[in-house]
């Protein structure tokens, strides 16, 4: 039987090797041996996803490890979470973060990689998917008490969503409240500054330092 620190270093590694399977019965293991779900996550399948990520800004990996990253930390959260939901315990949140690709955009690749560097990073992150209205945004906004909402749009015909969400979230008197903040192919730092967004990012490594200091006192 593998000792507790022996198992946390299979998940970093299993993710490192984007080995979804493999994660899944390491996870599983911690599980049977009774671990903390939360130091699981944050110290192996986290970890294993910050150093892909880290690769990824250096120029030493390939966009789709970052992916398979990803889904390989997904596929152990995912056999964690009963036994988080069951203890009742919770990560320390490093902020909340609603997160989606607005209306009329179906992509969704850049997206998720933020989705997961955030989750790496100890955000709380609420993925409302693709083809998001602004009064989706702004629901789930409210239910959360979120700090940030983040959106992507990679065609240009749908950034004019980005900036209905701002005006729907302005009406409901809840924007001082919260942080705007928006990427995708499609968006420039000078849209970004138009609509009134806090934060741009081009990229999902940046985008999870630009969040760290959109969420500080």
């Amino acid at each position: 039987m593998s000792s507790k620190s022996e198992v946390i270093e299979n998940l970093r590694k299993a993710v490192l090797d984007l080995d979804a399977d493999r994660v899944r019965a390491v996870a599983q293991e911690a599980v049977r041996l009774g671990m903390d779900p939360i130091e699981a996550i944050d110290e192996g399948l986290a970890k294993g996803v910050r150093t892909i990520g880290d690769k990824f800004a250096a120029g030493e990996a390939f966009l789709t490890e970052l992916v398979m990253a990803g889904e390989a930390m997904k596929a152990g959260v995912e056999v964690l979470r009963p036994v988080i939901l069951q203890r009742k315990l919770h990560r320390k949140s490093t902020g909340i973060v609603v997160i989606g690709t607005v209306r009329g955009d179906i992509h969704d690749i850049g997206k998720n990689i933020v989705a997961v560097m955030l989750e790496a990073a100890g955000f709380e992150v609420n993925d409302l998917g693709v083809d998001v209205p602004p009064e989706k945004f702004l629901n789930k906004t409210k239910e959360s008490k979120a700090h940030i909402v983040a959106m992507s749009a990679l065609l240009t015909v749908t950034t004019p969503e980005q900036k209905n969400t701002v005006l729907a979230i302005e009406r409901a008197g809840i924007r001082k409240d919260v942080k705007i903040a928006v990427g995708g192919a499609a968006v420039t730092p000078e849209w970004a500054r138009e609509i009134g967004a806090e934060g741009y990012s081009d990229n999902a490594v940046d985008a999870v330092e630009l969040f760290k200091r959109l969420v500080a006192p």
